[in-house]
């Protein structure tokens, strides 16, 4: 392939650049959170072949097909900085933002969008040296791809301009649309034509091959991934709402009183408990979509049991102790259970649905699945941006920590338990009392 007129002497993924984080919250934007992948220049990995995989990218179509990888997902309406650094342009920070509808929040996000990127990098290591700018839309009604492109193109000059202030300068800036991507750098009509240039088939590029390889797990669009996690509509909703509202006024007046709040503990942790033995047990057939296999984890749940779990795991203890299903073989039913949980938060119960989300994203997380913890916690902290568990959760995903931290402290609180109930239960006339 030619080079492109804009690159730097090729783009290579380097898993040793700095880890990403966060963008701060933007309060106009349409979503106003930033995702990453879980290590720079990498995907999701599961699989034989698990491991680091160096791949040179070189001109634009193959840094809009590698976007995917980068990430994790396809991130619709969004727009997405990648911070490159040394002289082969390794990637480093990777931010995306939601972009703002109007055009008058566009100076504010492009400056904000530029200072995460170069305070990421700052507090990792050293500060970039270029950056790749993306911005992902599809059209609106009436639209073309080629009218998104012009549409966007003030927002992307702006990103470039605020890029450049900080010494980084923008190498390339892509509009991707349609299945085709326009250059808002490249001044050769010749190389990057008017009316788009098609993107390669899925699957067919070095990057797709380099993914398969080294067992990258790439899920689809962002907007797929948050409707995993959304409220069920009709008729369902109105059916689950009337559960909630029967089984709420049962354990209100039980939750008033001490002794009722633990044995409402004990009843929800019972269901957890059956529940996830049915998500263990029963799985959606092998090569289903996405979507079919929530509709065959919905019918795993019936509306007075989805209502019972959706309230008492409202209560902080209780939701701490359904996060110690984390590791091994509970991470695929309890991310199940929590996602189909989610779901069933409609109407008035939007709100409970924070601490599914949240537990959804920390398993997802403990379970090395970092692009869907970011969308569920992103999620979550859209419901309610108070809510600390979620808080601390995507702070620690984003800085890269390791979730091995917190499952040892989880499994201290276990044991923990366990040797107090022992001692309740077949008490030692030897041993002092603790101090």
């Amino acid at each position: 392939m030619n080079q492109h007129s804009s690159d730097p002497d090729g783009i290579e993924p380097d898993p040793s650049a700095p880890h990403d984080t966060d963008c701060p919250r933007h309060p106009s934007s349409k979503d106003g959170e930033a995702d990453q992948a879980d290590r720079p220049g990498h995907a999701e990995r599961s699989g034989p072949h698990a491991g680091s995989a160096d791949v040179f990218l070189r001109g634009p179509a193959e840094l809009a097909d590698a976007l995917p990888y980068l990430l994790g997902f396809y991130p619709d309406d969004s727009i997405v900085a990648v911070s490159l650094h040394g002289e082969r342009g390794r990637f480093g920070a990777r931010i995306r933002i939601g972009i703002p509808d109007s055009p008058d929040e566009w100076p504010a996000i492009a400056s904000q969008v530029a200072e995460c990127m170069e305070a990421t990098a700052l507090a990792r290591g050293p500060r970039p040296d270029g950056a790749l700018i993306f911005l992902c839309q599809e059209p609106a009604f009436g639209e073309s791809g080629t009218d998104v492109q012009e549409r966007l193109a003030p927002l992307a000059q702006r990103l470039r301009l605020a890029c450049g202030e900080l010494d980084m300068p923008v190498y390339e800036a892509l509009c991707l649309s349609t299945r085709h991507y326009w250059s808002y750098c490249c001044p050769d009509a010749q190389c990057c034509s008017a009316d788009g240039t098609p993107l390669a088939a899925p699957g067919t590029s070095a990057m797709a091959a380099a993914a398969a390889y080294s067992g990258m797990r790439v899920h689809g669009s962002l907007r797929d991934m948050e409707e995993r996690l959304s409220a069920l509509g009709p008729p369902q909703a109105e059916q689950q709402e009337k559960a909630l509202d029967a089984v709420g006024a049962r354990l209100v007046s039980r939750m008033l009183t001490s002794e009722g709040r633990d044995q409402v503990r004990d009843e929800t942790m019972a269901l957890a408990g059956r529940l996830m033995d049915r998500f263990h047990r029963i799985v959606a057939p092998n090569g289903g979509t996405s979507q079919e296999e929530d509709v065959h984890d919905d019918g795993l749940l019936s509306h007075e049991e989805a209502a019972s779990l959706v309230l008492g795991l409202q209560d902080r203890r209780t939701r701490d102790l359904a996060a110690e299903w984390m590791e091994g073989l509970d991470v695929h039913p309890a991310l199940r259970l929590w996602r189909a949980l989610a779901r069933r938060c409609v109407g008035p119960y939007s709100e409970h649905a924070v601490a599914l989300l949240t537990l959804a994203g920390w398993v997802a997380w403990s379970g090395g699945d970092s692009a869907t913890a970011r969308v569920a916690l992103a999620k979550a902290l859209r419901t309610d941006p108070d809510y600390i568990f979620a808080q601390l959760l995507n702070q620690a995903c984003n800085e890269g920590l390791d979730p091995e931290l917190l499952r040892r402290c989880m499994r201290r609180d276990q044991a923990a338990r366990t040797e107090s109930t022992e001692r309740h239960e077949h008490p030692d006339p030897t041993r002092r009392p603790a101090p």
